[in-house]
């Protein structure tokens, strides 16, 4: 199948679609190299192929989310990457898409800021599902990634995001709500959560902090832009990337997000979950994207709730002792702000019916000795 890869309304390459995996199998003429997505390889006026595919297929829903097996049954296709086709790899993360040489559509009749979409896939991956009602595909939830369970609803007008979290107590949605309650007490640019319950289970709410005319580039693809010199020096690796880009802020902005990795003993922050946000028409880069998805914190599949045994840290250094001293300004940090926030540990967690009294306590116990230490260490310096 040929399509024409879109960012908006500008056409970028001529692609090539086929076989079982729907893979990227060719790519044509080259209309517009700046506007091809960042990260991507070019040599002698080629994009690397690979590259091009491997971005394309990470739009996808992984195979490790879980029902999706059953999932793709119900709706009838064979793969993740046929059920992104079936959207034109449309997400609510960018504006980059694919359109049929075939039969072409339009941008602003097909994306998903500006129209209404099918809840039929959310409906199906949350196993909510009416037989013999035929299923309309086209919905952002074939282009979200990760592996937790996760729908896009619009509500009054406005799209949010509804995730789910793990066994054995489903704490990811609840944790998302702690983060929103420290990073607003310490000033830090974040995206706010909720919770909410559906059918005795939580889920975190969050509105979509991109427009019709931003998008998020994922850290993953911005520390692709330039071979990388030292594993030993990551940090510096991508703040140079950064720098190459001309993204604003970014050591500022970054501080900030491994002090509160420190803080929460987030064991999660992989290159996919942070990014910077970019004017999809101008190409401007406005900067590194509010603080989100900061879940898979806190112990939060942990029997044994030790401040002293944290998980390892991600993306740049193994400990977060290791990676807190990349942290270069702290003179933004007044932890005395958080003083009494165990009373919005227990309102949070306490709507969870998997986590009892004797687990929040010893959450709080556990965040409080986390402050003790982040305070000590700053005091040394």
């Amino acid at each position: 199948m040929n399509y024409i890869l879109m960012h908006r309304k500008i056409e970028v390459a001529e692609i090539e679609i086929s076989g079982k995996r729907m893979k990227i199998s060719a790519i044509g003429k080259v209309f517009n190299y700046e506007h091809l997505p960042i990260g991507i390889t070019v040599n002698a006026g080629v994009p690397d192929i690979e590259d091009l595919d491997d971005w394309w297929r990470g739009r996808s829903i992984p195979a490790s989310r879980p029902n999706f097996l059953e999932a793709m049954e119900h709706m009838g296709v064979s793969s993740s990457a046929e059920l992104l086709i079936k959207c034109f790899g449309l997400s609510l993360s960018d504006q980059y898409w694919v359109n049929p040489k075939s039969n072409p559509l339009e941008w602003k009749e097909i994306n998903f800021f500006d129209n209404a979409f099918s809840e039929d896939v959310g409906n199906t991956l949350f196993q909510e599902t009416t037989k013999g009602k035929p299923l309309n595909l086209l919905a952002p939830d074939n282009s979200s990634d990760g592996v937790l369970k996760k729908r896009w609803k619009i509500i009054e007008g406005k799209r949010f995001l509804i995730k789910g979290g793990s066994d054995p107590f489903h704490q990811e949605p609840c944790n998302e709500a702690i983060a929103t309650a420290i990073m607003k007490r310490l000033l830090i640019n974040h995206i706010p959560y909720s919770v909410i319950l559906e059918k005795g289970t939580p889920y975190s709410v969050c509105e979509n902090f991109i427009t019709s005319n931003t998008e998020l580039v994922s850290g993953f693809y911005i520390h692709n832009i330039k071979r990388i010199k030292s594993a030993d020096n990551f940090y510096e690796h991508f703040l140079d990337c950064c720098s190459e880009l001309e993204i604003p802020n970014v050591r500022e902005d970054f501080d900030k997000m491994l002090t509160l990795d420190y803080l929460i003993a987030n064991k999660d922050r992989h290159m996919s979950n942070f990014g910077a946000v970019r004017n999809a028409e101008t190409l401007e880069w406005l900067g590194l994207a509010p603080v989100f998805d900061s879940g898979t914190s806190l112990w939060h599949n942990k029997l044994e709730i030790n401040a002293e045994n944290a998980p390892c840290s991600r993306p740049f250094l193994d400990t977060h002792e290791a990676q807190i001293k990349a942290v270069k300004d702290f003179s933004w940090l007044d932890l005395s702000a958080l003083k009494g926030i165990e009373n919005e540990f227990h309102e949070i967690f306490s709507h969870s019916p998997y986590i009892d009294e004797k687990r929040i306590h010893a959450l709080c116990k556990a965040f409080k000795s986390r402050v003790k230490s982040l305070e000590e260490y700053v005091q040394s310096l």
